[in-house]
């Protein structure tokens, strides 16, 4: 009798466990997804980290549970809105335009497929569709972190952003290393001046790299940057050899060697997951998520090759990170105080 009693608490146990289980795993078919990109998949940028963030839901969820297309490199839109339409009609579960250059394709195609769900990236809804989900990242809040390190560590007091359009992310990312440069500046009572320039273009690497070096010319000894054209500024950081460089969106110590002293790095899975799981719930839009400190879809990540031997100076480097970090989450920062 004992054994039979025990028999019927551990079924129940293996029942409820189940039930329990996430959404995201207990399909009977696998969840399949379609993402179409601008750059490539090693862009050191916005597309990198999506597609690192899709892998890691793939390894969470497992190969025969999770399935992804990913059409990297697609520039121009009328190739990308190609795409968006065949996919429509192959059964994918959600499409995805990781660009906001293809904001024209999911307003024009959204709207005629209802029962399809789509994710578009944006920090703000653009539509009132209900198959549409909105996502970005709070740029703004790594942005400051390297703003402020940045300031800590620059001999000279100026540093040279190159962006590429003032748009989206790109531009939340640089007023937050701006706000981060000025915070230091006001608490150590120095000067810092921190130089901008958009260069007008998210794949000009050419123009970025003249950038970079005009920067470095007006007495930068730290660069940064966002998306894909941070590719020439790195090299102009590296060969310059006595300019740090601080990176986004995702990791750019392997280009960049010792000369990267710190990343913010974008983890799509987290909000990934939760428009998978959304899905598989009927939900096929409506909602916009953010990539922020507190949900963990941003981290900072110190290059501890830059420190060399000086472990007292990474510790004391990776404590003050930690500490902005805190404070942001808290609330104790606030990065653009005028907006409250």
């Amino acid at each position: 009798m004992k054994r039979r009693t025990l028999l019927v608490v551990v079924l129940l146990i293996g029942l409820l466990a189940a039930l329990t289980m996430p959404a995201v795993t207990a399909q009977d078919e696998p969840f399949r997804l379609a993402i179409v990109a601008p750059s490539a998949t090693n862009d050191l940028a916005f597309t990198q980290s999506m597609y690192e963030g899709l892998l890691a839901v793939q390894e969470e969820m497992g190969e025969e549970n999770f399935e992804f297309t990913f059409l990297e490199g697609t520039f121009v839109v009328d190739d990308a809105e190609a795409a968006v339409g065949a996919w429509v009609t192959e059964d994918y579960d959600l499409i995805m335009a990781h660009g906001g250059q293809y904001s024209g394709i999911i307003e024009n195609i959204a709207p005629e497929f209802p029962e399809q769900a789509f994710a578009f990236s944006s920090d703000v809804p653009l539509w009132d569709y209900e198959n549409v989900f909105y996502y970005e990242g709070a740029a703004q809040e790594g942005g400051y972190v390297n703003g402020y390190m940045a300031a800590s560590l620059s001999q000279t007091g100026v540093m040279g952003v190159v962006g590429p359009i003032e748009i989206s992310d790109a531009k939340l990312y640089v007023d937050g290393f701006k706000a981060g440069a000025a915070a230091y500046g006001e608490e150590n009572d120095r000067e810092i001046t921190v130089n901008v320039n958009y260069i007008g273009s998210f794949s000009d690497v050419a123009l970025a790299t003249e950038a970079a070096e005009a920067h470095i010319d007006n007495d930068a000894d730290v660069l940064t940057g966002t998306a894909q054209i941070v590719v020439g500024p790195i090299g102009v950081a590296k060969d310059n050899g006595d300019v740090l460089w601080f990176g986004t969106q995702a990791s750019h110590v392997e280009l960049a060697g010792d000369v990267n002293v710190m990343n913010q790095l974008y983890h799509w899975d987290v909000i990934l997951k939760m428009m998978i799981e959304n899905v598989q719930n009927g939900v096929l839009g409506g909602e916009a998520y953010l990539l922020t400190f507190e949900n963990e879809g941003l981290t900072m990540e110190v290059n501890p090759d830059h420190f060399g031997d000086d472990e007292d100076a990474l510790e004391a480097f990776q404590a003050k990170v930690d500490e902005l970090v805190e404070g942001i989450v808290s609330g104790d920062i606030v990065i653009f105080p005028e907006e409250e």
